[in-house]
């Protein structure tokens, strides 16, 4: 997500744990995007996912290791980051490491409240469900299967829209960002649903779609957009992202030129997207 804001002309901060010969390695490459970087130091080796395009069938496999084991001492530097910096987002996106308390996202998120700023999360299994218990979340970023594992069981769009809606309601989270993949995407907030229809873009690779979202969203967020013109930038990237090949970034240009799209498809037909909630 961090690689998406900076594409967009953003000014990340990066928190990230390094060790190993391929930590040597992604810290150099992260240093040629000239990010503004937080290496944290870690015992184990940075694991290195890799992904596999068929193209006979067209079918994409992802292989990724299980990862280096961390301690809890190795998580706090980042917390602590947290605290220091008074971000004005916080972004937490993926699994945690293994050794990783199950909490440490919740523990993240009350410590950006406490600081004042807004906390982002696209996470699945235990972690998401510690967090949403420990509430204190601003935008929560699942996909379809994400929210189902949450729920405990599987969702139609209606019902869906209802769980969404009911950690809403709740007050554990401000905001959920359903991504539906070919069926568009659905914000859900404390007044309303919004829904996009998904851009018809050539695919290439679904790499990076979630991470091209949340980027986007929380760039425009940052530059004061409205949460409804967020989530267009969101919709957009996340279009963008599976246009590119294997694991390229979206590109700027592209980005911009789909959000175009979804502001012509909402002015079109406004009451196939907005739904006001009762």
């Amino acid at each position: 997500g961090d690689l998406r804001i900076a594409e967009l002309g953003g000014d990340p901060e990066v928190a990230v744990l390094s060790g190993g010969p391929s930590g040597v390695i992604m810290e150099a490459m992260l240093a040629d995007l000239s990010l503004d970087l937080h290496i944290f130091p870690m015992a184990g080796a940075v694991r290195i996912a890799f992904m596999v395009y068929e193209e006979e069938t067209h079918l994409e496999y992802r292989f990724v290791p299980e990862g280096p084991l961390v301690s809890e001492a190795e998580i706090v530097p980042i917390c602590n980051l947290i605290q220091t910096e008074r971000a004005g987002y916080v972004v937490a996106s993926g699994s945690l490491p293994r050794g990783a308390p199950v909490d440490t996202y919740a523990r993240m998120a009350q410590l950006t409240a406490a600081s004042g700023g807004r906390f982002v999360l696209d996470a699945s299994g235990e972690p998401l469900a510690a967090a949403i218990a420990g509430g204190g979340i601003f935008l929560f970023k699942p996909s379809l299967s994400e929210l189902e594992k949450l729920a405990g069981h599987s969702l139609d769009l209606p019902a869906a829209t209802a769980f969404a809606g009911d950690l809403v309601r709740r007050g554990v989270v401000h905001h959920v960002a359903l991504t539906l993949g070919a069926e568009g995407a659905l914000l859900v907030g404390p007044d309303e649903t919004f829904r996009m229809p998904a851009i018809e873009v050539p695919v290439r690779s679904a790499v990076g779609a979630g991470d091209s979202f949340v980027g986007a969203m929380v760039w425009a967020l940052s530059k004061g957009e409205s949460m409804h013109e967020a989530f267009r930038f969101g919709v957009a990237a996340g279009a963008a992202a599976v246009m590119s090949p294997g694991t390229e970034l979206c590109c700027r240009a592209d980005i911009l030129s789909l959000y175009g799209q979804t502001c012509a498809a909402s002015h079109e037909a406004p009451a196939a997207v907005l739904l006001a909630r009762a």
